[in-house]
């Protein structure tokens, strides 16, 4: 059997390395568009921008590691096209043939054109060779168009690289899709602590040459603008070959598209979550998980995936992990116990008595809790909204 995987990112990693680990002998080939080696992302908004990190430090494996382990590697190679008749990948006017390909394009920034109108120089941070043009430009004054983790992680990396930051927010608070108005106060007064200025139900009006005019009426002089307004799946190749796309590719519970012979996993994959229904995700997690899942499910294994979202974030001295995920269907309940002056606290979103989600806040002993938490229907939820019962823990059985 002849397995191409199209993609030079984590979940390409994943998936490589864990069909040699499962015993795959095989032909393997990756095919990745940037020259770069497959990479990990959190780096590049966290250590890599804040100089804590090396660029190397960033690769999840070395050169030698796909040498030993017989991957051919197809770097700086765009998939142009895809024969799913004829089982050919086209790699511009080359034909790589499959027996089984996975899919794990990712996702592109989401761009705004009007803000390109002016003179100032525009960026967004998705690649490594982005991260490392903006670790350059950190000292400058920067203009972020959206609140959300990467341009609150970029915020941090700038305030402390000495920059002036200024940020316009569309919404009420930062995050608030993912936190809710009880919790997403925290992080625009965190950022505003540090010198943010930051600015909500804030838009950019338009650009004029050097300066920007906000819908607050302000005008600001940025030397740089950074769009952190999401990202779009990947997910061009797949819709142009005839498989069913609808923000994401669609896959089963395996990670299966309609074609038997094609799967997808990581940024670009739709997943249909045996438990939290349709869902794509954008995580580091989920990449890596899905990537080593999707090698199982090539190889004929029938078991859906169904673990809960993962993130993380690092922001000054604030630490956090976010497991879950509550979705359109919301929550009846927010549970908080900690202290929120302090920015140490564990949260709960509860839906019908299930823990749908959950959070802390620089409280690292809460993460094992959170796993066996969320996802469960605890009997007495009571004990939760109790600060003085201790929250279960998985060695309490």
């Amino acid at each position: 059997m002849n397995i191409v995987v199209i993609g030079g990112g984590l979940a390409a990693a994943n998936a490589v390395a864990e069909l040699r680990d499962r015993g795959y002998t095989g032909d393997l080939t990756l095919v990745g568009a940037e020259p770069h080696l497959p990479y990990e992302r959190p780096p590049l908004s966290k250590g890599l921008l804040l100089g804590s990190d090396e660029p190397d430090s960033v690769f999840v494996h070395d050169r030698a590691w796909y040498d030993e382990h017989q991957v051919t590697l197809r770097l700086g190679t765009r998939a142009t096209g895809l024969d799913r008749d004829r089982k050919q990948v086209l790699l511009g006017s080359e034909e790589l043939p499959y027996d089984r390909l996975i899919l794990t394009t990712g996702s592109t920034p989401r761009r705004l054109p009007a803000l390109e109108a002016g003179s100032i120089p525009v960026r967004s941070l998705r690649t490594l060779d982005d991260s490392l043009a903006l670790k350059k430009e950190l000292a400058g004054h920067l203009l972020l168009v959206g609140a959300g983790w990467i341009g609150l992680e970029i915020a941090a990396a700038a305030r402390q690289a000495g920059g002036e930051v200024t940020i316009a927010e569309t919404a009420a608070w930062p995050l608030l899709g993912v936190l809710g108005p009880e919790l997403a106060p925290l992080f625009a007064e965190l950022h505003r602590s540090h010198g943010v200025d930051l600015r909500l139900s804030t838009s950019v009006d338009r650009v004029e040459g050097a300066e920007v005019l906000l819908s607050d009426g302000t005008r600001v002089r940025p030397d740089l603008i950074v769009a952190g307004v999401g990202a779009v799946p990947d997910d061009g190749l797949a819709a142009h070959s005839g498989l069913a796309t609808d923000n994401g590719i669609l896959v089963d519970a395996r990670l299966a598209t309609a074609d038997p012979a094609v799967f997808a996993a990581g940024d670009v994959a739709n997943h249909d979550h045996p438990s939290l229904g349709r869902i794509r995700v954008e995580h580091w997690d989920n990449a890596i998980e899905q990537g080593k899942h999707v090698a199982g499910s090539v190889l004929g294994d029938t078991t859906p995936y169904t673990r809960q979202p993962y993130f993380f974030s690092d922001q000054y001295d604030l630490g956090m992990e976010y497991l879950g995920h509550v979705g359109r269907r919301g929550y009846d309940e927010l549970i908080v116990r900690g202290d929120r002056a302090n920015l140490t606290l564990v949260a709960l979103w509860v839906r019908g008595g299930t823990v749908v989600a959950g959070l802390h806040l620089n409280d690292w002993d809460a993460a094992d809790s959170l796993r066996l938490l969320v996802g469960a229907t605890p009997e007495n939820l009571d004990a939760l909204r109790d600060e003085s019962v201790p929250l279960p823990r998985p060695d309490e059985g």
